[in-house]
């Protein structure tokens, strides 16, 4: 990374392209790997011993409140940028998307380099995050020079992300941390609308989507389900089926057909990679149970909402 590599390394959401926040080069090398437009800002991670104040312009109260109660952990904080965070970084905004991850490994990097890093998921733009080393190499292999491979992701889904610079504070993206979780801390925060959004990574384009088409369907309908299944298959398609609820868990079993657990925490641990493992069986649609938006079904289905959009 000192000579402007790209590293992949771990994080409890999901992995992450690393490359040194204060060389453009590598950054440049992190848009180039991944074909993400240009225009999409990259989230900077942070540890212990990088200085904020070098990233960071002002912090608000409320954005000190929630780095108190969820660093490090899966809340990525949107606020006013120093001079030094290029616009290359930043999307050309005015604002920088900061986090410290939870995860020895990639706070062992950061504090090794002793600089901050930027992170975007490590896959191809567009694709399902990456929830393991080997799903890098899937995406970009030939294009980063180290894999840090610690083992499955923990949360599965990427982290949320807070635009702290107005009041109340506002959701760009759904995630680790839940709605619920940040008024505990701060009180009011609302969602952000369509053009606020764009502060945000991973909002203004299709994300998160496999090869094969998704199509997202109710909870527990098992007789929709069993038409819409019927349907692609008349049609000579190749179809598998993510599904949860006793209902649907009954319809039938095989490769094609997986059943994930029905706890929302476990459920979003394993989609991204279940996605991934049915693209790779050369399906041309993928069918997925939607689930409860309480706690991280909301970010679940916002993923899942984003992946079928066509």
């Amino acid at each position: 990374m000192r000579r402007g590599g790209l590293v992949a390394f771990p994080t409890e959401t999901v992995y992450g392209l690393g490359a040194d926040v204060l060389n453009l080069n590598a950054v440049k090398k992190v848009f180039e790997a991944k074909g993400r437009p240009a225009d999409n800002p990259l989230i900077v991670h942070v540890a212990p011993l990088i200085k904020l104040d070098e990233i960071i312009d002002e912090m608000p109260a409320k954005g000190q409140l929630l780095i108190e109660s969820f660093w490090p952990g899966p809340l990525t904080l949107v606020v006013k940028k120093t001079i030094l965070i290029s616009d290359l970084v930043s999307g050309d905004l005015d604002t920088v998307a900061v986090r410290m991850p939870k995860n020895d490994v990639a706070l062992a990097l950061i504090n090794t380099l002793g600089e901050a890093i930027v992170g975007p998921s490590a896959n191809l733009s567009g694709r399902p995050s990456p929830t393991t080393a080997h799903h890098v190499y899937d995406d970009l292999r030939g294009k980063v020079d180290l894999i840090l491979d610690a083992g499955p992701t923990e949360i599965g889904l990427e982290s949320t992300v807070v635009d702290v610079t107005i009041d109340p504070p506002l959701i760009l993206r759904r995630g680790g941390v839940t709605q619920e979780s940040l008024e505990r801390v701060i009180g009011t925060v609302e969602i952000g609308t369509r053009e606020q959004l764009r502060r945000s990574p991973g909002t203004r384009y299709r994300h998160y989507a496999p090869r094969a088409r998704v199509v997202l369907l109710p909870i527990g309908r098992a007789e929709e389900f069993a038409r819409e299944l019927q349907a692609h298959r008349q049609r000579r398609e190749k179809v598998a089926c993510i599904v949860h609820s006793p209902p649907l868990t009954a319809l039938e079993s095989g490769e094609l057909f997986r059943v994930l657990p029905s706890s929302l925490t476990m459920f979003a641990r394993y989609l991204f990679r279940t996605l991934r493992e049915l693209d790779a069986l050369g399906v041309d649609v993928i069918l997925v149970e939607g689930v409860s938006e309480e706690g991280i079904g909301a970010a679940v289905m916002d993923r899942l909402r984003k992946a079928a959009q066509s």
